[in-house]
């Protein structure tokens, strides 16, 4: 059995630090003064990689996305990249909404996205 210490320990034993997250651009900064940002988050090093995935399963997914708008038979609501990016647009903001401060927390409620 491994020890939490170990290599893939769990998240209690690792530091969380702020992070600044806009959602548009995916992007993800220490510093709250390089580029305007959305939401202020507390994350761990694995969750701040989970939410990179996140962005990056976003980005890859509009690219299909856009490939696809080129075909003009297949309406939004049958299309399975759009389904995608929609669940993972919700799974960013689940994990902004846990990791967020409390005007984070606000904001997301506000949008009504995770009803």
């Amino acid at each position: 059995m491994r020890h939490a210490s170990e290599k893939g320990g769990s998240n209690v034993d690792q530091e969380k630090k702020t992070y600044y997250i806009t959602v548009g651009s995916g992007e993800i900064s220490q510093s709250s003064t390089d580029s305007a940002w959305n939401f202020k988050i507390e994350a761990t090093d694995d969750e701040i990689i989970r939410l990179r995935e996140l962005f990056d399963q976003n980005y890859s997914t509009e690219w299909r996305s856009f490939f696809r708008s080129h075909v003009p038979y297949v309406q939004y609501h049958h299309d399975r990249e759009n389904d995608a990016y929609d669940e993972t647009v919700v799974e960013v903001y689940k994990m902004i909404y846990e990791l967020g401060d409390h005007e984070a927390r606000s904001h997301i409620e506000t949008m009504g996205i995770l009803e």
